[in-house]
């Protein structure tokens, strides 16, 4: 039987109260196609507090759950679904990612908004980004218009208080 997690309750709660959202405002595009700044809902800025994710926690995760341990992976403009492989604050392994991939520019911009722990429970708000080093995120120059072909597909993923 699974020990009781008293932070989920506590999640919920806030998350209803303050009327966290999955909605996005569209995001302005640079002239690269890369994202605009975004800020981090105050909302979901208090969520990470309580859950002690805090600016700079990373983990490991798959890209892009359908396309898990392939490579090269393609990914696509719009929304994608990524999984954790290691554990992220109280978020453990596989806790899948909610977030938006951006192919304009060099290279792949990810941003994650929501996490989902792994028993089904609800969704919680966060602010992440997809890093990997040396440019690793880099598309392949056969990528085309609305993609971005990648030799991995795994990534680290970190918490960031807003996106820059």
């Amino acid at each position: 039987m699974n020990a009781p997690r008293p932070w989920a309750s506590v999640i919920l709660v806030l998350a209803l109260a303050l009327g966290c959202t999955t909605t996005r405002r569209g995001v302005g595009l640079r002239a690269d196609g890369t994202p605009e700044y975004e800020d981090c809902p105050d909302a979901t800025l208090r969520v990470m507090r309580l859950l002690r994710l805090n600016v700079g926690d990373s983990a490991q995760i798959e890209l892009d759950f359908n396309q898990d341990d392939m490579s090269p992976i393609t990914l696509y403009d719009g929304p994608v679904e990524s999984v954790l492989n290691t554990n992220l604050g109280p978020l453990r392994g596989p806790t899948r990612l909610y977030g938006r991939v951006w192919t304009g520019g060099p290279q792949v911009v990810i941003r994650y908004y929501e996490a989902q722990p792994p028993d089904g429970g609800d969704r919680i708000p966060l602010c992440a980004v997809a890093r990997l080093s040396k440019g690793q995120l880099r598309k392949r120059p056969d990528s085309k218009p609305g993609t971005a072909i990648l030799e991995f597909s795994s990534a680290g993923v970190y918490i960031v208080d807003a996106f820059r």
